[in-house]
């Protein structure tokens, strides 16, 4: 059966068979992810006869590849050396002899499907004259492999010809305008970060290149006009895959991915008649450079042979470059703490509407971002054994995270986060730039943290009653349950401690942010227990109060057991007891001592207003609704005024009843309202 696609997508495998036997099983491979249909009696593959089947084994040539493959192996032993020869011997055919030894892949085609659009002719640009004779000769040498063939159809594209670091000229067409009517190919390419933890626990590496890889992919047959290209000297259409069409990344994954589909690697490439490069080939060793990282046992790094392109990139002069620059760095960011402060005001120049004015500032943002990569920190594999630790942190204009976990007596960094802040996110309050830290290291992690129980720090105290809001709304509530989904512990630690995630700018949160008044007044740890009660009085010192609040018999056991223990009691400890004291006891997490003195936390919904309130004994009440309501300041308010005005400072049980009963009683008020008169008619 000779290869051939019966129906869209559907590959039929090339086979010998004898005809004398009654069925013959016929290999048929779906490729992609879509179910198809062969209806009955369709035609899939057509028999020919075989006249001469001849076997013409290929002498394995030492001098081309083994000491190519071979070399550096100094980690294996003359036995384990003997046995890679050996199996490299097996698959010699594997290897690509010469620039013309291309494979052919039998197992998939790549398709340009561009609907009903018509056809898309481009005239050819015009080439510098020391360029032309560089031009044919490249087509001849791609028609002598068997690359591209001519063409008579419809469609047209220009060439362009690009110089390559080594000074040989690459042979490019410029299909920009094939691929905006192309419907696009949805297949996912892996993420260098997944493919990098994926190699946690691995001690031995190889990396295998194919030899011109996208050139050993065929085109389907009825799409191979749509890649004809004009130099000038004629029309001509590729044979195989080429460089720069949109959807030939997901149609080279697709094929890797149901090529390698197993183990038994060098057999599944040899069944797809794919060739390696010997020369990009390295086999059983320690440390290998791969997608641009240095990979070992336990660490990972940057290549430096990579990022010397970074040292060496000179100033930029457009956007365009500083944009390429950008690029390259970015690949790298996970290696780079606090990457978003550093290249900020580079992001900054790219941004529509900017002028390109290149400041002190962009200067030592583009050194400071080439000294980080050529000494950035190196990063071990994720362990599914070890506990992970989150350190997240927040400044006014970006929030940063580490991502790490505790390998023996060592920390050790995974990755780094960071994030500039827009101008909305910048205007919020102190807690909501930290809670949203937390939400978006939390979602940039995800992977490594959905599923499993985690450590979360922050050196934001009031973080820690994060999940324990009474009935948050907006977006708070949305933050809060999306959290939900994880498993964590939230844990505070001071900022003298917090230094991995609180490299960022560390600035006081503006008196005039909208969110928030003073910071410290709000969620600040440290309040002053002296309460002046609202008058001109002396205020009550903090001995004063606890001696008041021991002596009310509702106070006093909440009182007693935070003073001696964190630990709530048990309700068959308190159910003896009050109902007032229950209801304080209800009230546990949210209760706090401050010098001696019993205090309720409470926050706003929205968690960015927060107030420390004074568990009023029953002693003081009236002290205070007096000075709320009946002095001059008080001015006799009603319910909800003198309400809000108590609730600044102060709490206690049955604080709104007591409210109402004090107004609802007060002589001065009922005197000033008068009697009430009926409408006339009722």
């Amino acid at each position: 059966f000779p290869s051939q696609v019966s129906q869209k997508g559907v590959l039929v495998a090339a086979t010998l068979v004898d005809l004398k036997r009654d069925a013959i099983p016929v290999r048929v491979l779906n490729l992609d992810n879509k179910p198809k249909t062969v209806d009955k009696g369709a035609v899939i593959a057509t028999c020919e006869p075989v006249v001469d089947i001849v076997a013409r084994p290929q002498e394995f040539s030492e001098s081309l590849h083994l000491p190519l493959i071979l070399e550096n192996l100094e980690g294996l032993n003359e036995e384990q050396r003997t046995a890679v020869k050996e199996l490299l011997q097996e698959f010699q055919n594997l290897f690509s002899t010469s620039d013309s030894d291309v494979g052919r892949c039998n197992m998939a085609q790549h398709r340009i499907n561009t609907g009903n659009h018509p056809p898309i002719k481009q005239y050819p640009r015009r080439l510098p004259l020391a360029k032309k004779d560089e031009a044919e000769r490249l087509v001849k040498e791609m028609v002598d492999n068997g690359i591209i063939e001519e063409s008579s159809g419809p469609w047209a594209s220009p060439i362009v010809l690009v110089k390559k670091k080594d000074g040989l000229t690459r042979f490019c067409v410029d299909y920009r305008k094939l691929n905006k009517i192309t419907i696009k190919d949805s297949y996912p390419l892996p993420r260098i970060d997944n493919t990098l933890d994926a190699l946690n626990g691995s001690q031995w590496f190889s990396t295998l290149d194919l030899k011109s890889g996208y050139w050993q992919v065929e085109i389907q047959p009825e799409d191979k006009e749509k890649t004809a290209f004009t130099t000038g000297q004629g029309l001509w259409q590729f044979k195989v895959m080429p460089f720069g069409l949109c959807n030939a990344p997901a149609t080279f994954e697709r094929l890797m991915e149901t090529v390698l589909r197993g183990l038994t690697v060098f057999q599944r490439l040899q069944k797809a008649n794919l060739k390696l490069s010997p020369k990009k080939c390295r086999f059983f060793r320690k440390e290998v450079s791969y997608l641009g990282h240095i990979i070992s046992a336990d660490r990972v790094k940057t290549d430096s042979e990579k990022t010397k392109a970074v040292v060496d990139w000179p100033r930029p002069e457009t956007v365009h470059d500083l944009r390429s620059f950008l690029g390259l760095c970015t690949y790298y960011r996970r290696f780079v703490r606090n990457f978003s402060a550093m290249a900020r005001p580079l992001h900054k120049l790219t941004e529509a509407r900017s002028n390109f004015n290149w400041t002190e500032e962009c200067e030592k943002s583009f050194n400071s971002l080439k000294q980080a990569l050529t000494t950035s920190p190196v990063l071990t594999y994720p362990r599914t054994d070890k506990e992970f630790v989150l350190d997240t942190d927040a400044s006014n204009e970006r929030i940063g995270a580490v991502l790490s976990q505790k390998i023996g007596n060592e920390e050790c960094v995974i990755a780094y986060f960071s994030k500039s802040l827009g101008k909305p996110e910048r205007n919020y309050c102190v807690t909501r730039k930290e809670l949203l830290a937390i939400v978006k290291s939390i979602e940039h992690f995800h992977h490594y943290l959905y599923g499993r129980k985690f450590l979360l720090r922050t050196d934001h105290a009031s973080l820690r009653w994060l999940l324990n809001f009474r009935e948050p709304e907006g977006q708070i509530a949305r933050w809060i349950q999306r959290l939900q989904e994880y498993d964590f512990e939230i844990q505070h630690r001071k900022g003298t401690s917090h230094g991995n995630a609180d490299a960022l700018s560390r600035r006081h949160c503006k008196e005039s942010c909208k969110h928030c008044t003073n910071a410290e007044k709000k969620f600040g740890m440290e309040t002053n227990i002296s309460v002046k009660v609202l008058t001109t009085e002396d205020a009550w010192s903090s001995s004063e109060v606890q001696k008041a609040q021991l002596e009310d018999p509702a106070i006093r056991p909440i009182l007693e057991r935070k003073l001696n223990s964190e630990d709530r009691p048990s309700w068959q400890e308190i159910a003896p007891e009050s109902p007032a004291t229950k209801r304080y006891w209800a009230l546990w997490d949210s209760l706090h001592l401050k010098d001696g003195a019993l205090y309720r936390k409470w926050e706003s919904d929205d968690g960015c207003s927060c107030r420390w309130q004074l568990i009023l004994p029953k002693s003081r009440i009236q002290e205070v609704l007096r000075e709320t309501h009946d002095s001059a300041s008080g001015s006799h308010f009603g319910v909800m005024k003198t309400l809000s005005k108590i609730r600044v400072l102060f709490y206690w049980d049955r604080l709104r009843a007591d409210v109402e009963i004090w107004c609802r009683e007060c002589h001065a008020c009922g005197a000033r309202k008068g009697p009430k008169t009926r409408t006339k008619g009722r």
